[in-house]
C-alpha cells in the first residue's frame, strides 16, 4: 500500500514538473520579446538567423547599387539639359546612332545583373534547399488560426490571437489576459494564446499547408515566408540564434479575419525545450521521447 502510494505521489510530482515546464516555456514573461513590429518604425526587425542576416545584407547592396544608378542617370540628365538645350547648342546634331554608346548600355546594366545575382542566388538557394532538421513541425492554415503538429511526437495544438473571443477588440478583460500570459498591451494583435516553442540554435523545418484557403506563414525576424496552399505542401526552415519571443503574421489575404491571425514563436533554452516538450507531450497525448529512443534502437 504504502509503495502504491509512493508510486502515485512520485507520479504526481512528474506530471506537475512537465506542466510547470509547459507553463515556463509558454510564459513570455520569462522571455524578451525580439521580433515585433516597432510604432513608426522603417527599416527590418533585428535578424534572428542566418537566413535573415543574408536577406539584410541583399537588402543593402541592392539599395547601394540603385543609389548609384539614381545618381547616374540624374547627373545625365542634368549634363544633358545644360549642354544640349536650344540655348547652348542651338544646331542639334545629325546623327541616329552612336555605336559605343549602345554597346555600352546593353553590356553594363548586363554586368550589374550578373553581379546582382552572384549575390542574390546563393541566398534564394540557401532558403529553398531544405536541410534535415532536428525538429520537424507542420504548420496549417485555418480560418483564422494555426493548427501545429509536432510530427516527431504525434501531437498538435491550435493557436489563436488573445482576444479573438473579444470580437478582436481591445478591452479589459483581453489586456489581464495578455498580461497574464507575460504579454503587453501593445502585443495585442500579435499575441497568440498558445506559442510554437523551439529550442536556440536547432534546425526547425516548418512543413506549411493550408485546410482552406491560402494562407502565409511569415517570421520576419527569422527571415522566412511560406505561403499555404490547400491540397500542397511546401517546407521553409530556419535555426533561430536568439531566445525570445518573435512575431509574424499570415501575409496572405485570407479572408474577413486575416488582420487577426498572428504567429508567435517562443525560442528557448534547450533544457526548458525538453522540459516543454515532455510537458506537451502530457497534456496533448502525444508520443513520449523514450519510444523514439527504443525505436533507434
Amino acid at each position: 500500500m504504502r509503495l502504491l502510494t509512493l508510486k502515485s505521489g512520485l507520479s504526481a510530482a512528474l506530471a506537475s514538473f512537465f506542466v510547470t515546464g509547459t507553463a515556463l516555456a509558454q510564459d513570455a514573461g520569462t522571455l524578451e520579446v525580439k521580433g515585433a513590429p516597432v510604432p513608426g518604425g522603417i527599416g527590418f526587425q533585428p535578424a534572428a538567423t542566418e537566413l535573415a542576416r543574408d536577406i539584410h545584407f541583399l537588402d543593402g547592396l541592392l539599395n547601394w547599387i540603385i543609389f548609384a544608378i539614381v545618381l547616374f542617370v540624374m547627373g545625365l540628365m542634368g549634363y544633358v539639359f545644360l549642354r544640349h538645350n536650344r540655348k547652348a547648342n542651338p544646331e542639334p546634331a545629325r546623327f541616329t546612332h552612336n555605336s559605343p554608346i549602345e554597346i555600352a548600355w546593353t553590356v553594363v546594366p548586363i554586368i550589374i545583373l550578373i553581379f546582382i545575382g552572384s549575390f542574390s542566388l546563393p541566398v534564394l538557394f540557401k532558403q529553398q534547399i531544405i536541410p534535415e532538421g532536428d525538429i520537424t513541425i507542420k504548420a496549417i492554415g485555418n480560418q483564422w488560426y494555426w493548427t501545429y503538429e509536432y510530427q516527431d511526437h504525434e501531437f498538435e495544438f491550435d493557436s489563436y490571437m488573445i482576444g479573438q473571443d473579444a470580437d478582436n477588440k481591445l478591452t479589459d478583460e483581453v489586456v489581464a489576459e495578455l498580461e497574464a500570459a507575460g504579454y503587453e498591451k501593445e502585443h495585442f494583435l500579435l499575441a497568440t494564446d498558445t506559442a510554437v516553442v523551439v529550442p536556440v540554435n536547432k534546425t526547425v523545418v516548418v512543413q506549411v499547408t493550408a485546410a482552406d484557403v491560402i494562407h502565409a506563414w511569415t517570421i520576419p525576424a527569422f527571415g522566412v515566408k511560406q505561403d499555404a496552399v490547400p491540397g500542397r505542401l511546401a517546407e521553409l526552415w530556419f535555426k533561430a540564434e536568439e531566445e525570445g519571443v518573435y512575431f509574424g503574421q499570415c501575409s496572405e489575404l485570407c479572408g474577413i479575419a486575416h488582420a487577426y491571425m498572428p504567429i508567435t514563436v517562443k525560442v528557448v533554452s534547450e533544457e526548458a525545450y525538453e522540459q516543454w516538450l515532455d510537458g506537451a507531450i502530457e497534456e496533448y497525448a502525444g508520443k513520449p521521447r523514450d519510444l523514439n529512443l527504443a525505436s533507434a534502437e
